[in-house]
């Protein structure tokens, strides 16, 4: 029987560097970054994008929002304009430099931060799109913990479809979970968020054995 050879988890920072580096999410000729189809692949952005505005629009004052994981800022800018401020943060430092330079306006903040070890800015709502499903489970729960500055908080996670063990962990790093055959469940062991509500915004069915992409709000005071 072949010995499994156990991984060294790199530096999470290395890790998403070289993602970008390597496009080991794709390329795109009209992309110097490119954060993947899940940025790109109208079947998902569209209701992802539709449902978000809904929710945006739905106080009467726009709120402040940190999106904690902006990658290459195809989501952002398209939610932007229903925000007050907005405050695009990732962990690879050429990207934020680029998108300083390419995509300055005048609500709109990027910084260069380690969402697991860094103080996160203060905001009404954070978002996390498909952001905790490439971390191990140590950095979910160091992020978890910082959430709870924010009263609403919307996940979007990559699951299996059907009935799936929940949180397996993983090195930090361009895979997910669901090569294991399971995926992020922030209310269950070990992280059990407490939160005043939950509401699923939208859900999205992949191909065959490719799983879904949901997007959750949480409430959390």
């Amino acid at each position: 029987m072949k010995k499994r050879i156990k991984k060294t988890p790199w530096p999470t920072k290395d890790a998403m560097e070289q993602v970008y580096d390597q496009g080991l999410w794709g390329r795109s000729e009209q992309h110097i970054f490119y954060s993947g189809e899940g940025s790109h692949d109208p079947t998902i952005v569209v209701p992802y994008i539709r449902a978000m505005v809904d929710f945006l629009e739905s106080f009467e004052s726009p709120l402040t929002v940190c999106d904690l994981g902006c990658g290459d800022f195809e989501i952002g800018r398209q939610l932007l304009p229903y925000t007050t401020r907005y405050i695009a943060v990732d962990i690879v430092q050429k990207l934020i430099d680029h998108h300083r330079i390419y995509d300055a306006a005048k609500q709109l903040e990027f910084h260069c931060l380690d969402i697991a070890e860094d103080v996160l800015p203060d905001a009404d709502c954070a978002i996390l799109r498909q952001v905790l499903q490439h971390l191990s489970n140590q950095e979910v729960g160091q992020v978890l913990l910082k959430l709870e500055k924010y009263r609403y908080v919307v996940l979007t996670e990559h699951i299996p479809a059907g009935v799936f063990e929940a949180n397996k962990d993983i090195i930090s790093g361009q895979g997910i979970r669901l090569k294991k055959k399971s995926g992020l469940d922030i209310t269950a062991v070990p992280f059990a968020i407490k939160f005043k509500e939950k509401k699923e915004l939208v859900s999205v069915l992949l191909a065959p054995k490719k799983g879904k992409i949901v997007t959750t709000l949480y409430t959390l005071f």
